[in-house]
């Protein structure tokens, strides 16, 4: 990927091992428009294919926010198909998320909304501030979640945590995020991204074929019965002891 590609709701930056991605509209809260979610769909796979990148890093411009969902005020000068088209393709951007076999973390301050929060929950570790907001309110609007949210918060959370989750559109603070097992851990905000970058560079320190493997096996595992999900594990480990012996890494 070319290091002078110009983004204009993105920030993108790599060093060391890392990538950084930065939700960058600030003055709209970081709000996902279609320009935005293709940028992504660019991006992602570029990560993907970039050797140099071993772990990245999402976090949002602005004081305010990691993301407040999707810019709504597209959805008012569209006709229903495109909306519908636009729904769409957002679920086809989160699976793209899904589809990274590196790590993603998630370093979430202020609100993460609708959008934002589905995004952050097709990451791998989320880490909040203690100023982070987290909800889907969809229901408010007359919606559900459009891409993912359902399904994403029951497996994280639970059924019965995400079903109120979702169902009262409530908002909730960090803490009870994290109580809710929602997000992995709470910091202030001035250490919000120091403590992401430690983990990254923690991660990165791993192999990547273990890494890589561990994440496919996490991942691929969830919509397995046991048995089969006990199977694809030995057959990534025997693949990454063959790929081991074969590169010697």
């Amino acid at each position: 990927m070319r290091e002078d590609r110009a983004f204009e709701t993105l920030l993108y930056e790599k060093e060391n091992g890392l990538a950084y991605i930065t939700l960058n509209r600030p003055q709209q809260l970081n709000t996902v428009n279609v320009e935005m979610r293709d940028e992504l769909y660019e991006l992602l796979p570029a990560i993907q294919d970039d050797p140099e990148v071993r772990v990245c890093i999402i976090k949002g411009a602005g004081e305010r926010a990691f993301s407040a969902g999707a810019d709504i005020t597209e959805f008012g000068t569209a006709p229903s198909q495109v909306i519908a088209r636009q729904v769409h393709l957002e679920r086809e951007l989160w699976r793209t998320f899904l589809n990274i076999d590196k790590p993603l973390i998630a370093a979430i301050h202020g609100f993460a909304i609708g959008a934002g929060i589905e995004m952050a929950m097709c990451c791998d570790i989320r880490l909040a501030s203690d100023d982070a907001r987290f909800g889907l309110p969809e229901i408010n609007l007359g919606m559900i979640p459009p891409a993912g949210g359902t399904q994403m918060a029951s497996r994280l959370i639970g059924v019965g945590r995400a079903s109120k989750f979702i169902l009262t559109g409530d908002l909730i603070d960090a803490r009870e995020a994290w109580r809710l097992g929602l997000i992995n851990r709470v910091v202030p905000r001035d250490q919000l991204l120091v403590t992401a970058r430690a983990l990254a560079q923690k991660l990165a320190s791993w192999k990547p074929l273990a890494l890589r493997a561990a994440k496919r096996a996490i991942v691929q595992g969830l919509d397995l019965p046991l048995e089969e999900g006990l199977r694809l594990e030995a057959r990534l480990l025997n693949q990454l002891l063959r790929e081991t012996r074969r590169f010697g890494y």
